[in-house]
């Protein structure tokens, strides 16, 4: 439900710190009644008589009772009654809309978004260094780029950039090139959880079998040789 309905509300509170406790407060009472749904009940109790008290010589005789005050009392708990919750309370199911793509929650932090945008800017220009022989201009960016791979975004942008210079028919590299590109591979594998292996060790596999290297007439070295190794 907050994110169906609140998002709006989340972006008006941003920078105001008692509409934001407020709003926490309203949510943790919520959260509070859901858990507890009926106020604790006390029981009231009566203690038994010791044993052998009835052979007691001084008995206090038991005191009359008040008519009106005992009618008293029954009306009280009566009225209780009548005001309690039921039993058991009965489930409401409603359908709650999907709100808006986590993108637009995301939006109120910019920061990250921008600093997202920016490493993959660095992956990108990266590999076109590589693949322009700019190697200097490479060897710059690439500690950058190996951190951005803890990243899924970045390594989704590895598989794709590589993908469109196979396309582009420039998968036969230089030794330098082959090495840029099996170090990224490698680190991009190295990252990979158990979620992307559908994904991008998926998307990765045509394109290992696609870069290679000459190393003499006749003989080529595919790249799967130097990535065979991760789960």
């Amino acid at each position: 439900q907050l994110v169906a309905y609140e998002v709006k509300r989340m972006k008006a509170e941003e920078g105001n710190k008692q509409k934001i406790l407020r709003h926490i407060k309203e949510l943790a009472e919520k959260l509070y009644k859901n858990e507890n749904p009926y106020p604790a009940v006390t029981m009231h109790k009566v203690q038994k008589p010791t044993e052998g008290c009835h052979l007691r010589l001084h008995q206090r005789p038991f005191p009359r009772l008040d008519e009106g005050t005992v009618q008293w009392i029954i009306d009280q708990a009566t009225a209780k009654l009548h005001t309690a919750p039921p039993a058991v309370r009965a489930e409401k199911k409603c359908m709650v809309p999907s709100g808006p793509p986590i993108a637009a929650i995301l939006e109120r932090n910019g920061n990250a978004l921008a600093n997202s945008a920016r490493r993959l800017e660095v992956v990108r220009n990266c590999i076109s260094y590589v693949f322009e022989n700019k190697m200097l201009e490479a060897k710059k960016l690439f500690p950058a780029v190996l951190r951005a791979m803890k990243g899924r975004a970045a390594r989704q942008c590895l598989t794709q950039e590589l993908h469109l210079h196979v396309q582009q028919n420039r998968a036969v590299l230089d030794h330098q090139q082959f090495d840029f590109v099996i170090r990224m591979m490698n680190c991009c594998l190295q990252d990979c959880t158990a979620m992307d292996e559908h994904g991008i060790a998926a998307a990765l596999l045509p394109l290992v079998t696609a870069f290679c290297r000459k190393l003499s007439p006749g003989i080529t070295q595919f790249a799967y040789s130097c990535v065979q190794e991760h789960v």
